[in-house]
């Protein structure tokens, strides 16, 4: 919590995106082979999914066990999540007929279940580790709903941006309600700080961005901040939107790793932390390689405030969980941005 409001710290904190997954086989073995939507919706379940890498890695930070689609699905759009390719929709937004179809999201009463999974894991945290709620940025989720499910050009989304500006502005704005519905209610029943993932954002040019995705985000972000709560904005190849991001209004931004922290910093600008940036694939090769670019980010980051470590992306399902516990004694025993030094 100091580190995302770039307050000195002992020592540099560090918590793992998709750290409750495939790589845990406490993991695999409580979730079974249901759908993740299901095991959301059991609420007992997702908190233990929560917790367990909390208790296996010694992490700073619980993110709740959840997904980016929940608001959708929890008001009947038609949307699952299917392994090993992501969210699918089945009937992708074409028209404003289509888009009427999103009504708001009512937290309480379309998925008391997620609320009462972060009530669980508050009272078992105890305090002693803080919850990070989430929700999807609005041209993420557009992103899915648009393309039907995930893209490598994201070919229709950006013709519905460019030629049906009244559309996607009334899209972005109703995913930016739910997604502010969304993350007060999960700040309600205890979570600290939250996360808003814009993942594809990286599919947009800098001027697209500031056109079609900013402000919407910054709206969530605006919601976020009355809330009284930090926030990280993150997305996945964004390296030449990292000024537009910061501008949107977060505490912090997520770095993927492809820019390195240092020169992330100074496109952030100052007052600004930022989150990251260990390529997840590094995890997979031998310790000594792991140790070295993950002291390698340590040293990009200094010693100035406002740092939390992560991977530049989620956890990938064949990483050895030793590994991440072994980086997370690293980052604890070594990181010190933020400390006060003599």
């Amino acid at each position: 919590m100091r580190a995302c409001l770039c307050h000195p710290v002992p020592h540099t904190p560090v918590w793992f995106m998709r750290q409750a997954g495939r790589s845990l086989p406490e993991y695999r073995a409580a979730r079974g082979a249901g759908s993740i939507l299901e095991a959301i919706a059991d609420p007992a379940l997702a908190a233990e999914l929560t917790l367990q890498p909390v208790r296996r890695y010694g992490v700073d930070g619980a993110v709740l066990f959840s997904d980016i689609v929940v608001p959708l699905h929890a008001v009947g759009f038609g949307v699952d999540v299917e392994p090993g390719r992501g969210p699918v929709v089945a009937q992708p937004v074409r028209s404003m007929a289509d888009i009427r179809r999103l009504r708001p999201f009512e937290p309480d009463d379309d998925a008391p279940y997620v609320g009462e999974a972060a009530r669980l894991v508050v009272r078992e945290l105890g305090g002693r580790v803080p919850l990070i709620g989430f929700a999807g940025a609005p041209f993420t989720v557009a992103s899915y709903l648009v393309e039907g499910g995930p893209s490598r050009t994201f070919a229709k989304v950006k013709s519905l941006m460019h030629g049906n500006r009244a559309a996607w502005d009334e899209l972005v704005d109703r995913l930016a309600g739910m997604a502010i519905a969304s993350l007060a209610a999960q700040v309600r029943a205890g979570a600290t700080v939250v996360q808003v993932f814009d993942s594809w954002a990286g599919s947009l040019s800098p001027d697209e961005y500031a056109r079609f995705a900013l402000p919407a985000t910054a709206r969530v972000l605006a919601a976020v901040a009355e809330l009284g709560v930090p926030s990280i904005l993150f997305g996945v190849g964004t390296g030449e939107l990292l000024g537009l991001m910061a501008s949107a209004g977060p505490q912090m931004v997520g770095i993927d790793w492809r820019v390195p922290l240092d020169e992330a910093r100074r496109r952030v600008g100052v007052g600004r932390a930022v989150q990251g940036n260990l390529d997840p694939a590094v995890c997979l090769a031998p310790w000594e390689v792991v140790a070295t670019e993950a002291r390698t980010v340590l040293a990009r980051a200094g010693t100035a405030p406002g740092h939390v470590f992560n991977l530049g992306h989620g956890v990938l399902p064949e990483t050895d969980p030793g590994v991440l516990s072994a980086l997370v004694e690293l980052v604890h025993a070594e990181g010190r941005a933020g400390v006060e030094l003599p």
